[in-house]
């Protein structure tokens, strides 16, 4: 079982004076812990279920660039992007070039988009639900392209790109692994096995059913289910002197007896970035075989 911390609230004890600094010792922390991704939310403005729109949230992809100067080991990505958010042929140069400064850690996670408030608010179009999924199908076909190394046109009904030409080409070959976020039966989790390395669930009592659903659209297409790796986002709480360990321990091997290969989530307390310790030495090494 792999172990991911994603930062999702920046709001840090310190105020954005120290929040660099605070970030960059979080993410050692959890790097030297043994954490194997770290991840941060794509959004613009923070999310209804953590805080109100206003509080602090840095851009994905700088928070990354910069997380990639102050680690060494864990594979960096967004919990995940919205695939409106930026232009294909951008994403795929901002996921390489993630990729080659971190030597080889990028991944691209990504999504459909569902925050139609920081859409308006920012002036970035919200098509419907169906266009972005025909949106997101066509990106992509675009990243693979790119990552592949050809230059023909591509001409989709969304996007155009005359000459994809992506150089350097990313470290990791053949290319980012590409993580789906979101348990959609009918598109969502088709696009996981049909062009994925990876799938994000929420947690709930239809996991297993959503694993099921999966194993049949890679049935459909062909795709060998077990070269995907299942990943859920999971809340770490171990307790400010590590006494819920043993608990979180549990979880995860429930996860792992249903399929799942990784839990990446947020961590109480990690400005404190003693639980992030915890983990490390008690939660860690108990899951590493499972």
């Amino acid at each position: 079982m792999k172990i991911g911390l994603q930062i999702p609230d920046f709001t840090a004890p310190g105020g954005p004076a120290r929040l660099g600094a605070d970030l960059a010792t979080v993410a050692r922390t959890a790097d030297d812990a043994g954490f194997d991704y770290l991840a941060v939310m794509d959004h613009f403005f923070q999310i209804g279920m953590i805080g109100p729109p206003d509080r602090e949230m840095l851009e994905a992809y700088t928070t990354l660039g910069y997380l990639a100067g102050h680690t060494s080991r864990a594979r960096l990505l967004t919990l995940v992007t919205g695939v409106i958010y930026r232009h294909p042929g951008i994403l795929v140069k901002m996921v390489t070039t993630l990729d080659v400064l971190s030597g080889g850690r990028g991944g691209l996670g990504i999504g459909a988009a569902w925050n139609d408030e920081e859409s308006r608010g920012l002036g970035i179009p919200f098509p419907p639900l169906a266009e972005r999924f025909e949106r997101l199908e066509e990106t992509l076909q675009i990243c693979l392209r790119m990552w592949r190394g050809d230059e023909s046109p591509y001409h989709g009904r969304h996007y155009q790109l005359e000459r994809p030409l992506n150089s350097p080409q990313p470290l990791t070959r053949p290319h980012p692994p590409i993580l789906i976020g979101g348990g959609g039966e009918r598109k969502t989790l088709r696009l996981v096995a049909e062009y994925a390395q990876a799938c994000n669930l929420f947690p709930g009592p239809d996991l297993a059913h959503k694993l099921d659903v999966l194993r049949g659209h890679c049935e459909a297409v062909g795709r060998d289910y077990d070269e995907i790796e299942k990943t859920c986002y999971f809340l770490y709480d171990v307790g400010s002197k590590g006494e819920k360990a043993q608990e979180v321990v549990d979880q995860l091997g429930a996860l792992a007896e249903m399929g799942f290969g990784a839990a990446i989530g947020a961590v109480a307390g990690v400005w404190d970035v003693t639980p992030l310790e915890i983990i490390g030495s008690k939660v860690i090494p108990a899951v590493a075989s499972l």
